[in-house]
């Protein structure tokens, strides 16, 4: 056996000793297949069609609704809320009745839109003949109506501590809780991207790790995949 040889194996033993994830390799197939799933679950129809092909992949399968869920997420990106809704009615009528949370949000969404708007009358008379009743039923939602007409009591909405709710992230994040509950209603098998159930899975097992006091390599930031080694 050369030196380098058990140089290699020593840092490899010291690696696993610490459960370093560099240890840890991904197949690139998994990381394809991620990927088209995170594609085709949210509703990006072409970037999938382009992903396949690049990465060689088998053709996707795409599930009957999509091309609706499309339109669907964009009208709701773009702030077409009542276009959108109407979309939603037509294609599973029963899907607002039964979730009403998630009519609520789009609501939600409506109210947001006259406020960016400088609407403030019309935003006001929105929220007391829509919102007003979901409020009084649902103590989320109620906090969730509070922090939206909060933006009115701002010059510059946008420069208030909810400005969050006027961000893109927002419409992006009801665009896929609505994504989610339509493949639901399909009994689709899944209604969240796998790569989401991973990350999710990340945070509860750091938390559980966490509440027992476990020294461990934390991913710190998601997004950058910054990881913080055990002092």
């Amino acid at each position: 056996m050369s030196f380098e040889n058990s140089t290699n194996n020593g840092n490899n033993q010291e690696e696993h000793k610490h459960g370093k994830p560099e240890g840890y390799q991904i197949s690139r197939t998994d990381m394809n297949m991620l990927i088209m799933n995170y594609l085709v679950t949210e509703g990006f129809k072409e970037a999938a069609l382009k992903f396949q092909q690049e990465a060689g992949l088998q053709e996707p399968a795409l599930c009957s609704s999509l091309d609706e869920r499309i339109m669907i997420r964009e009208a709701v990106q773009n702030g077409r809320i009542s276009e959108a809704i109407a979309m939603v009615n037509s294609l599973h009528p029963e899907l607002l009745d039964n979730d009403r949370f998630l009519y609520f949000h789009l609501q939600q969404l409506q109210l947001l839109e006259l406020i960016r708007a400088g609407r403030a009358e019309e935003a006001l008379s929105f929220a007391s003949a829509t919102l007003a009743e979901a409020g009084a039923n649902d103590r989320a939602a109620l906090a969730e109506l509070e922090r939206s007409l909060a933006l009115l009591a701002f010059p510059d909405p946008h420069s208030s501590p909810f400005a969050d709710l006027l961000l893109p992230a927002h419409g992006q994040k009801i665009a896929s809780e609505l994504n989610a509950a339509i493949l639901k209603m399909e009994n689709q098998e899944y209604t969240n991207p796998k790569l989401c159930s991973l990350l999710r899975m990340i945070l509860w097992s750091q938390s559980e790790l966490d509440k027992h006091n476990v020294k461990y390599p934390k991913m710190t930031d998601l997004a950058n995949a910054t990881i913080e080694q055990p002092k």
